[in-house]
Parts: structure tokens; sequence; C-alpha cells
């Protein structure tokens, strides 16, 4: 018994080192270089990404408000992380670890890519490379490419990937690719992943309406499952391929987060009795503190007159 006491406490001491171990990102991810340059623009799409998905735990980079999890998140503008290459923040932000998910259904490529641009701000030594052409062990030295275009008859989304080199465009044949549309919060999968038949096309159906803006208009990504095979390309457009939504004010009506004329009238009537009732116990006990001042005064009279 003692003996297996003392193995917990051993454990339980351990686990805290063990959740602590140096993240090691494979040899073969560390140099991946992102496909575009960094600037202003792609700073402030990645300010506004790493707002909505990583905020809530790292905080706000250079002010060390992060959660105080084991173990801790850290601050992204720390040393600490910003001595990360460029491809081993990608690869942690693609698979996660431990409490920190992955994003690689949430965010495409290129996003993350801007939330790099965002963190890298943080860094007044950093210099930038970028990987001048998109290069694919399937397709060596090709730029690939894709299109994509929405078919209204039978509500198809046809995405075509090429590869081009030196002039000669072909078809890039027996690649799996995902399509997703943005939603609020992160990525929505169309339909499953294809593959893409001999002339590089590769055909997604959508299965009822999706909500789009107030003309339909919905915008959609696609992206090759396997990144390492036919690299890291991807599409970011927009298609009228939703149904046309129109928002509803949230304080059009009646409701609980409205302001006090908007409120529900249930709320209003119990918050106003109950602010009656309120007042109208402290009105009474001040009363009843009177009464009794009185009548103490009262038998004080009586008192000094009797002895009188």
């Amino acid at each position: 018994m003692k003996s297996f006491l003392f193995g917990l406490l051993i454990l339980q001491l351990a686990i805290p080192e063990l959740q602590g171990q140096e993240w090691i990102v494979p040899e073969d991810k560390k140099g991946k270089l992102s496909t575009f340059p960094f600037d202003d623009n792609t700073r402030k799409t990645g300010e506004k990404l790493y707002s909505i998905n990583c905020i809530s735990c790292h905080g706000t980079p250079g002010k060390a408000n992060y959660l105080k999890l084991v173990p801790p998140p850290g601050d992204p503008a720390t040393e600490k992380i910003q001595r990360n290459s460029d491809g081993e923040i990608f690869y942690k932000l693609t698979t996660g670890r431990g409490q920190m998910p992955s994003f690689r259904s949430v965010l495409s490529s290129a996003e993350m890519w801007n939330i790099i641009s965002f963190l890298r701000s943080y860094n007044k030594s950093y210099t930038q490379q970028v990987m001048a052409v998109i290069t694919s062990s399937a397709y060596p030295g090709a730029v690939i490419k894709m299109a994509l275009s929405f078919n209204q008859e039978d509500s198809s989304v046809i995405l075509k990937a090429l590869a081009e080199k030196s002039n000669a465009i072909v078809p890039v044949t027996g690649a799996e690719v995902k399509l997703f549309a943005h939603r609020t919060f992160g990525l929505l999968l169309v339909d499953e992943a294809k593959t893409t038949d001999k002339e590089g096309v590769a055909v997604f159906r959508i299965s009822g309406l999706l909500p789009g803006d107030t003309a339909g208009n919905i915008r959609v990504s696609a992206r090759f499952s396997n990144e390492d095979i036919f690299g890291a390309v991807s599409i970011d457009t927009i298609l009228q391929a939703g149904e046309k939504t129109f928002p509803i004010s949230l304080v059009a009506k009646r409701a609980m987060w409205n302001n006090v004329r908007k409120a529900p009238v249930w709320i209003i009537l119990t918050y106003g009795l109950g602010l009656l009732a309120s007042w109208g116990f402290i009105i009474y006990v001040l009363m009843k503190l009177r009464d009794i001042f009185i009548i103490g005064e009262t038998l004080t009279t009586k008192t000094s007159g009797e002895e009188n």
C-alpha cells in the first residue's frame, strides 16, 4: 500500500513536468513558409482572426494576460514563442496539443498565415522569408492554381486544379480536396472530401440552402487535404450559392437584452413591484422605529411625573 501511495505521489509530481515538455516540431515542418508576403493588410486580418480564435487563452500580445493553465499558453510576444520559425508556429496552429485545439478544420492555411503575420509584428528583429513558388512533390517546380464556380441548376460547386510549369498547363489529378463555407465562428465543411478527376475537376454538392447575405453570397474556401504532396494551395472566393438572408435586429422586439423601454413586460412589472416592496419594507421599519421612539418618550415622561 505504501509503495502504491508513493508511486501515485511521484506521478502527481511528474505530471506538470510532462505537460510542460518542449513541443517538438518535425524537422520537415520547421522550414514551411508563407506563399505571400506579410503587410499591413495581412496583419490587420490576422489581428481580427486572433481576437476571435486565440485571445481567450493567449491574451493580448505583450500584456502577459494569458489564462493560467498548465502548461501556460504563453504570451505570443515573448522571445520564447517568437524564436519559433514560421513553419513551427504554423504546425502548432494546425495540429494543436493538449488544451490547445487544432485549427486545421477551423481556419484556412491563408488565415493561419495571417495570424502569424500579426504575431510577427511584435518581433522587431523578424525578417520574413516568402515561398516564391508553390512547389509540390507530385508536380515538382510547378505553380498549382485552383478555380471555383457555381452551377445554379444542380446547386454544385465545381473546383478545377491546374499545375503550370514552363508555359505548360496540366490538370492536377488524384488530389483530395475539401470545400468550406465561412461561418461566423469558423468553417463549415461542404459535402465530403472529393478527389480530382483526369481533368483536375472535383464537384461538391450543396445539400439544402446555406444562409448567405442579402444577395445570397457566401464566402467559400477550398484546399488540398494533403498539403505535403500538393502544396499549401488554397482559394478563397465569393459565390452566389446561398439563401438570401436579411438580418433581424436583436433589439427590434422586446427581449431580456434590450433597453428599458423594450424589456419584457414581466421583467418591468417584477422589477417595479420588487422596488415598491423594498421601499415599502424600509418605510414600515422606519415607522415602527418611530413608534418605539414615541412609546419610549411617553414612558419616560410618565416615570418622571410619578417620581415628582
